[in-house]
């Protein structure tokens, strides 16, 4: 085998243990993913009972019911509503009318198991930093952005 023949083995060798190595990583974070889906998709998409999944949405008002440490809740988009039970203690800014992610499995009955609850700030949460320049540009006043005023993204990032 010539020496050029050599390099091609080698590296034809490396580039197949490359390839095993990411099909081993994909496959075992293939396993791990959660997928986020809102009560609309959970309706569509009927989702098949016992998968893996974050819920995510809004606390229906009137809806949260507790009962020792479990606490049951429903969660909407505007469009579909999903039954949430809970047993643990729930966030701080958990309330109702708030925003909240929910990671569980949806169960036979319809009910969405949370094994974890996760609640989110209010929608028009800004950065000082960019409230104050709303404000010299008149597109925020009073803690609000201004209706119709083009204002840059009003959630600070990760929220």
């Amino acid at each position: 085998m010539t020496r050029k023949g050599r390099r091609l083995v080698i590296i034809g060798a490396g580039l197949g243990v490359l390839a095993l190595a990411a099909g081993l990583i994909l496959s075992a974070l293939n396993d791990t993913i959660v997928f986020f889906r809102t009560p609309t998709e959970v309706a569509q998409q009927q989702v098949s009972p016992g998968a893996r999944l974050r819920l995510g949405g809004l606390v229906e008002t009137g809806s949260v019911a507790k009962s020792g440490t479990l606490t049951t809740f429903s969660v909407t988009d505007g469009n579909a509503t999903v039954k949430v039970a809970y047993s643990g203690i729930l966030p701080d800014l958990f309330r109702e009318g708030q925003g909240v992610v929910a990671e569980g499995a949806l169960q036979p009955d319809g009910v969405f198991k949370a094994d974890s609850v996760l609640a989110k700030h209010d929608e028009r949460y800004m950065p000082r930093e960019v409230a104050d320049a709303l404000k010299q540009q008149g597109h925020w006043k009073d803690g609000a952005p201004v209706p119709g005023a083009a204002s840059p993204a009003t959630r600070a990032p990760g929220s």
